[in-house]
């Protein structure tokens, strides 16, 4: 049976390269170039953060090996299949328009922010190191996302129909975020402490942008434990179809 912290670790480095993935759809289609440049930087510094969490897992992995082929960061991510990986659902729905691809970006890179303020003071010290070395990013990346959800919301008459749809279509896939996978409660992580704060800045953003913040109490879940939707198994077969064509290929 593999180690909690290992699940664990692939659950975080599968959230961020999803979400990577999805943003690298924006490339070259941003709605004006610094965007699209920002956006683009933005999903560069999601791939950084899931290789440093797939390099950890796969240490550890190999240090658990009974002399089989080495376990890569690649391996880890171009060769595991759909109900291996362990990402939020949230990352993995449609890119959409640029509304939904904002909204998505302030949900996760808030729950990203409380997340990892957690974890740098983790008692497993490679965690806490990628933890820190990640907030830098992610502190940019929460507070552009924040900007344009405000710039949206509060802006044209088609901006804020746009963010309210997106509001409505993603919001049922955020509580996923503060429910413990097994995995989790084994290794003593517990997202449940994470919501207060992440609602703080939630109610303090769409004030500001004036929007409203859904009643509905009904949540997908299943990411976390490998069942996702039926989007993960497209967005992976674009993703690993060069590693899988041509395995073990170098640039």
């Amino acid at each position: 049976m593999q180690h909690p912290s290992i699940d664990y670790l692939l659950h975080l480095a599968d959230s961020a390269l999803v979400l990577s993935q999805r943003n690298a759809e924006w490339c070259g289609h941003g709605p004006v170039l610094e965007q699209d440049i920002a956006i683009t930087n933005i999903s560069l510094d999601l791939l950084g953060q899931a290789r440093n969490f797939y390099q950890y897992a796969a240490q550890l992995l190999n240090e658990n090996s009974k002399g089989n082929e080495p376990i890569t960061e690649d391996s880890l991510a171009y060769l595991r299949k759909e109900r291996e990986f362990k990402n939020y659902l949230l990352t993995e729905l449609p890119r959409g328009d640029w509304a939904q691809t904002i909204l998505r970006q302030f949900l996760f890179s808030n729950y990203q922010y409380q997340l990892m303020l957690q974890l740098k003071d983790n008692t497993d010290t490679q965690i806490a190191a990628i933890a820190e070395k990640s907030l830098k990013e992610i502190t940019y990346h929460l507070r552009w996302s924040a900007e344009w959800v405000i710039r949206l919301g509060d802006g044209t008459t088609e901006s804020k129909e746009r963010l309210e749809k997106a509001v409505a279509e993603q919001w049922p896939y955020t509580g996923e975020m503060f429910i413990a996978a097994d995995y989790e409660k084994q290794i003593g992580i517990d997202p449940a402490i994470l919501h207060h704060a992440w609602m703080e800045k939630v109610n303090e953003v769409f004030n500001e942008a004036t929007l409203v913040v859904p009643s509905n109490t009904f949540m997908h879940t299943g990411g976390k434990q490998g069942v996702h939707t039926e989007h993960l198994g497209y967005l992976l077969a674009e993703l690993q179809y060069m590693q899988r064509a041509y395995p073990g290929a170098n640039w």
